[in-house]
Parts: structure tokens; C-alpha cells; sequence
């Protein structure tokens, strides 16, 4: 077996003080795509944030066989001010390092990287169009494509899905799944029955982390895990299918 892109061993980490995650440890391999599940507060983000370098361990370690340009991440809410003026080409080209800092070779590069990007998530026809007046998935295109510019190893997504439509999410996710090709995924959700077609195993994540070898789960591995979530069935009717427990 090669050796793991992101190698995780007893890993604590702290926000303000408080532990947040205790004794993690999680092998990160080339095609992985793992869904990152778990509660709210439960440590999802911090986990993230680890494996990124924004956040440092307080016990054990995080190691990683990447640069820092070969990990794109694309991050929980909107850090682009929708009202500033720039278009959906220029957002995704601030997605490359140095991108001012070129030369003429450098430019036509740089220029060809914007517009696979841009082909990649299907905006071509929407380059020139200021991000203002994007919808909400548009916005959330341009965002993956700026993520993906550099042509990333590793693609760490942080709930991709948050304020989109339900058309949307399914062409996200099934973009993510053609990506999962040629690059690693983690992906992290609240919703388990949404990605569970896409994905390939699923990390529960509840200050602790259990790695679950497969793309589906049920209420009796979620209660092993300590993982109170609910699996939503969706459909023409979403149902519950897994009631909610309690963490104790």
C-alpha cells in the first residue's frame, strides 16, 4: 500500500483552551473520498483546520506527504464580499499563488488554468459576470473552482452544500465524484444521506474520531460510534430513517 497523503496519530486539538478533539488518528490515502460526519460542535471544522495547518495540535500529530499548493479548500460560509466588484474569472484566478507576479509565459499558463477551471464546474458562459448578481450555486461554483485551480492532490470541502438549492447539491456532489478521479476528497457534511452515494467511507467525528470503512451506516453503527446524527431518506418524501440519541 503507498504511504497516506495525511497521516493522523493520537491527535488532541484545542479551541480557546478547550479540547475539542481527543486521541484522533485517521489515514488519509490517494482516491480517498471520506465524508466527515458528526454534530454541531463536535469537532468537524477543528479537524479540517488541523489537517490544514490553521489549527495546531496540542498532543500527537498531523503529517502530510503535500505542499501547501497541492491542498485545495474550500471553507465553511462565504469569505468573498458579494458586493465587491470582481468577476467570477477573477475570483477563481486569486486561487493561484503569485497570480500578479508574472510573466508573459507565466500569463498565457495562468490564463489556461482560469479556463479549465472555469469549464471544469460550468461556468464558461458566466466569466465576465460580477459575482453580485451570481445565484447561490453559481457563487458556490466559482468558489470550487478557485479551489481547484492549482489542480490540488487533496480537496478538503467544509458543508459545500450550506444555503444552495436541492438541484444544486446534486450536481455538486456528482461533480465532487468526477473530481474524486484524479484527486483526494474530504468532505465535510451534516447531512450523511445526501452524500452517501458519492462518497467512499465516512469519519464520525464527535470529539473523537471512529472511521467507518464503507458509504453507508446505519442507527446501530452511529450508536457505536457515539455519532448523534439522523440519516435523512431523500426523495419525493424526505423521512427519518435513524432516530436522534443523545450523547451522554
Amino acid at each position: 500500500m503507498s504511504s497516506p497523503l495525511v497521516e493522523i496519530k493520537n491527535m488532541d486539538v484545542a479551541y480557546q483552551k478547550k479540547l475539542v478533539l481527543s486521541k484522533v488518528s485517521l489515514s488519509v490515502f490517494e482516491h480517498d473520498f471520506i465524508g466527515i460526519i458528526g454534530p454541531n460542535g463536535g469537532g468537524k471544522t477543528s479537524l479540517i483546520k488541523a489537517i490544514l495547518g490553521l489549527l495546531k495540535p496540542v498532543g500527537g500529530s498531523v503529517k502530510h506527504s503535500l505542499l501547501s499548493s497541492e491542498i485545495g479548500y474550500l471553507p465553511q460560509g462565504n469569505q468573498v464580499d458579494e458586493n465587491f466588484p470582481i468577476t467570477v474569472k477573477e475570483v477563481i484566478a486569486s486561487g493561484l499563488e503569485h497570480g500578479l507576479k508574472i510573466g508573459l509565459g507565466s500569463k498565457r499558463s495562468r490564463q489556461g488554468k482560469v479556463e479549465k477551471a472555469l469549464e471544469t464546474v460550468g461556468l464558461e458562459a458566466l466569466h465576465s459576470r460580477p459575482i453580485g448578481e451570481l445565484s447561490g450555486g453559481e457563487f458556490q461554483r466559482t468558489l470550487l473552482a478557485r479551489a481547484i485551480i492549482s489542480s490540488p492532490r487533496l480537496l478538503v470541502l467544509d458543508e459545500p452544500d450550506t444555503h444552495v438549492d436541492n438541484l444544486f447539491e446534486t450536481e455538486l456532489y456528482a461533480l465532487l465524484k468526477e473530481l474524486n478521479r484524479d484527486i483526494t476528497i474530504l468532505l465535510v457534511s451534516h447531512d450523511i444521506g445526501i452524500i452517501s452515494p458519492y462518497i467512499k467511507t465516512i469519519a464520525c467525528v464527535n470529539r473523537n474520531l471512529h472511521y467507518h470503512p464503507s458509504n453507508e451506516i446505519n442507527e446501530e453503527q452511529l450508536k457505536v460510534y457515539n455519532c448523534p446524527i439522523e440519516v435523512i431518506a431523500h426523495g419525493p418524501v424526505p423521512h427519518r430513517v435513524v432516530k436522534e440519541h443523545i450523547h451522554k
